[in-house]
């Protein structure tokens, strides 16, 4: 069983030196299984056995990444998921989600607290290798050029001044389409549900309705081209990059 946390330093390869990964499962031989594959990756891994725990060591480590186990004793990976969103520090910091569970309303409960994936268990070693080093890596082609401006493949989207330029051609959009391609192309790839683009964006007026939202992504594929915004069934939407 695995007490507190560690992590291992050696045989660090020049892409992922440096890149901290806080692997949260109750699971020893999960826990050892995933650290061993990363550690060879050349990731900084620490590792905690429970919500509370993971929450702790995120705090004093910095992760660049969390995979969180969804089922486990004192606290949960959804909770843990929920609290550490809340803290300013972790809010752009990458969360995966464990889970054995082929139930939707897990994923989307994990989406509706801030998820950016999820792997399934059992675990397949090189899968889950491939997918966290997409994770990391998928957001290097958006360049946040200013603290609100974001350049991401052909696309310029000025927030400050509530402009979007696609290969340097101005293209108009209504403020709330604005607001909710910014909010889409911030994470690349990662997938917004339904609820919570309401209450980033309409802070979840009573008189919006999913029917709202997918007005405004059929606007934005209109105006942007239709690659740009993909539809995740049953669950929302998210921003591909080309």
């Amino acid at each position: 069983m695995h007490h507190g946390y560690y992590f291992r330093n050696k045989y660090l390869t020049m892409n992922n030196a440096g890149q901290k990964i806080l692997i949260v499962d109750d699971e020893p031989d999960i826990l050892e299984l995933i650290e061993y594959n990363l550690k060879k990756e050349g990731y900084q891994v620490f590792t905690a056995t429970n919500g509370q725990e993971g929450i702790t060591v995120a705090k004093k480590v910095h992760p660049d990444l969390i995979i969180l186990d969804i089922m486990m004793p004192k606290m949960d990976g959804i909770e843990a998921c929920r609290l550490m969103r809340a803290i300013p520090e972790f809010k752009n910091t990458f969360m995966v989600f464990l889970t054995a569970r082929s139930e939707e309303y897990s994923e989307i409960a994990g989406f509706n607290v801030g998820a950016d994936d999820y792997i399934a268990k059992p675990i397949k070693p090189r899968a889950l290798v491939s997918r966290i080093n997409a994770i990391l890596r998928r957001n290097a082609g958006t360049e946040e050029v200013s603290e609100n401006k974001l350049e991401i493949g052909d696309l310029v989207i000025d927030r400050e001044a509530y402009l979007v330029f696609q290969g340097g051609n101005k293209v108009i959009l209504a403020k709330k389409e604005f607001e909710l391609l910014y909010l889409l192309a911030s994470k690349p790839g990662k997938v917004y549900t339904r609820e919570s683009i309401l209450k980033n964006i309409w802070e979840d007026s009573v008189v919006v309705t999913n029917r709202t939202i997918d007005v405004h992504i059929r606007k934005l594929r209109e105006k942007l081209g239709e690659t740009y915004v993909s539809t995740v069934k049953g669950v929302g939407y998210k921003f591909e990059l080309s």
